[in-house]
Order: C-alpha cells, then sequence, then structure tokens
C-alpha cells in the first residue's frame, strides 16, 4: 500500500519531510511505501483527504474545522507546541490604527481560511465586532506592506520571513500576536479509516514528521536558504522565522480539542462555517499514546546520533 502525505508550502515541518527520506524509512517495516502530494493551498487538505488524494496531512487551526464542518471524515492525529511569535496583525505605525476596534468597517488581508482567519475572530470577537459584519477580508496579492503604508488597508496578518522583513523596517506596530490570543499550532490530521485501523502508520508518519523537525532545528541556515530559493524573501528573515518555531510535536490531548472548540464556536457565531460543530468528534484518545511514543522515539534517536557525533 502506498501512503500519501500532502504537502504545501505554508506547513514547514510537511516542507522539509518531503526532502528527507525520513517517511519511507518509518513506513518500510510496515510493508508500506511512501508518496507525496504537492498543493499549493492548505486549506484545501480536508477536501483531499476526504476524496483520497492524500491520506494524512497538515495545516494551521482553522482548515480542519471548516473540513469538518464540511462532513469531512477526518481525525486530529499530531499538534506542534504553541508557536508564539508565527504571526501577527500589523498596522501602520503612523496610522489611524491603534487597536483593534479601530479596524471596524475596515479592510484587513489576511490568509483567509488558515489559522489566521482564527486570530483575526478571536480578536474581534474579543472587542465585540463580528468577522463577518464588521471588517471586510481579503485575501493577499503580494504588495501587502505597501498597501499598508499607504492606507489602502487597515490591517495585515503577516507571517514567516514576510513578518521578520516587516520587522526589521521598523514602519508597523502590531495590536496583536498569535501568544496574544492563540496557541497558533501546526495541526495534522488524517482519514479516520487509516487512523482507526492503521495507528502504527500514522505513528510512523509521526515519528517522520519529527525526525524532519529535529533536522530542521539543527540545521537553521540549509532550512533557510531551501524557503528563500523556493518562495522568495530573504535568507536571513527565513532564519528569523523558522528560529521561532518550536519543532516538537505532541498527541492532540483534550486540551487542544478545547482550544479548537473554542474557534469552531466563534467561526458558527460569525458565520464562517454554516453549522456548529463537536470538535471531540474527530479526536481518537486512544491515538494520543501511540503519538507519543512516536515522538519519543524521533527523540531518542536524535539524541544518539548527537552523542556519536560528539
Amino acid at each position: 500500500m502506498t501512503i500519501t502525505v500532502g504537502v504545501h508550502r505554508s506547513n514547514p515541518s510537511l516542507y522539509h519531510l518531503a526532502r528527507l527520506d525520513y517517511l519511507q524509512q518509518e513506513l518500510a517495516p510496515l510493508g508500506e511505501t511512501a508518496a507525496f502530494h504537492h498543493y499549493t493551498d492548505g486549506t484545501r487538505t480536508g477536501e483531499y483527504l476526504a476524496d483520497g488524494t492524500i491520506d494524512f496531512g497538515g495545516t494551521g487551526s482553522t482548515p480542519p474545522i471548516t473540513a469538518q464542518a464540511a462532513g469531512h471524515d477526518i481525525v486530529y492525529t499530531a499538534v506542534s507546541a504553541p508557536r508564539p511569535d508565527h504571526g501577527a496583525l500589523l498596522v501602520a505605525a503612523d496610522g489611524p490604527i491603534t487597536s483593534v476596534a479601530d479596524l471596524k468597517g475596515r479592510t484587513v488581508v489576511l490568509a483567509v481560511g488558515s489559522w489566521q482567519t482564527h486570530l483575526l475572530a478571536k480578536a474581534l470577537d474579543r472587542h465585540g465586532l463580528s468577522y463577518r459584519d464588521d471588517i471586510t477580508a481579503e485575501r493577499p496579492t503580494g504588495n501587502e506592506a505597501e498597501r499598508l503604508l499607504s492606507g489602502e488597508i487597515a490591517g495585515w496578518i503577516a507571517q514567516g520571513a514576510e513578518l521578520a522583513a516587516a520587522r526589521r523596517t521598523g514602519r508597523y506596530r502590531e495590536p496583536v500576536r498569535t501568544a496574544d490570543l492563540i496557541t497558533d499550532r501546526s495541526v495534522f490530521f488524517a482519514r479516520r479509516e487509516l487512523a482507526v485501523q492503521r495507528p502504527e502508520v500514522v505513528a510512523a508518519i509521526v515519528t517522520a514528521l519529527q525526525r524532519a523537525d529535529h533536522w530542521a532545528a539543527a540545521h537553521p541556515e540549509e532550512a533557510a536558504a531551501l524557503a528563500a530559493a523556493d518562495q522568495g524573501g530573504e535568507p536571513a528573515d527565513w532564519r528569523t522565522a523558522l528560529t521561532t518555531l518550536p519543532w516538537q510535536l505532541e498527541p492532540a490531548t483534550a486540551e487542544f480539542v478545547a482550544e479548537q472548540q473554542e474557534a469552531a464556536d466563534i467561526f458558527h457565531r460569525v458565520g464562517f462555517i454554516d453549522r456548529p460543530v463537536t470538535v471531540a468528534d474527530i479526536h481518537l484518545p486512544a491515538l494520543e499514546q501511540p503519538v507519543a511514543d512516536a515522538v519519543s522515539r524521533a527523540a531518542s534517536r536524535a539524541a544518539s546520533r548527537a552523542t556519536k557525533e560528539h
């Protein structure tokens, strides 16, 4: 059987996994082969799981909620540790926006359907505003930094190298950072059939992912150079962005489910999803121990390798 893992640029763990041989190494003892399906829009991950294009994928916190709301039969497998400095809402330093409340009636650019929707919806909700009714959400076009300074847009949620580059200029303020409101975890999920019938395969994928994360943490210059060559931007900004990430996986626990339920409730209240969802329905407690063991195996291998190298 071939196990297909979805890969897109917005998920750095999967991005690096696809460039290493770890997945095949972990699946081979189980009699499985590895394949990768590359695509550009991470918000389609649930759709690709549902139609069988992929068996396992990863995104930020929002796409699995919208996938569940769309009726896709997926389950959570693993999550990253929190990413407190992964992103921020930017406004012009010398502009009229001084708080989230000032965004009412204005345009904010963000990756709609990604974790950025979670951040903005929760920030607005805290100020008694609605994501659906009180702001205009626009998708990025590539010149957000300039549009923000010109006053064409009021806010921009930036992440990664773009955020690092914007910070270097000193021309923006950050009314909201991810750490202020959400854990902003990277979230990995799979087809229910695979997770229920072959938990050992899910565990093998998680081990490979954690090994890829260990590689990225140990090789920041190389990881940054790869990202810059493929996605643009300065290697130094990519290095800054990548070194803020935890590169650590965890099981999807009840605590994580509570985080997702809060987001799902906000999304339904503001109309971002058209029906309520119970996040616990796609949580498999039975996967928690196999995933924890998989992470431990990867850590043990990394420690053993480090000892041999020294």
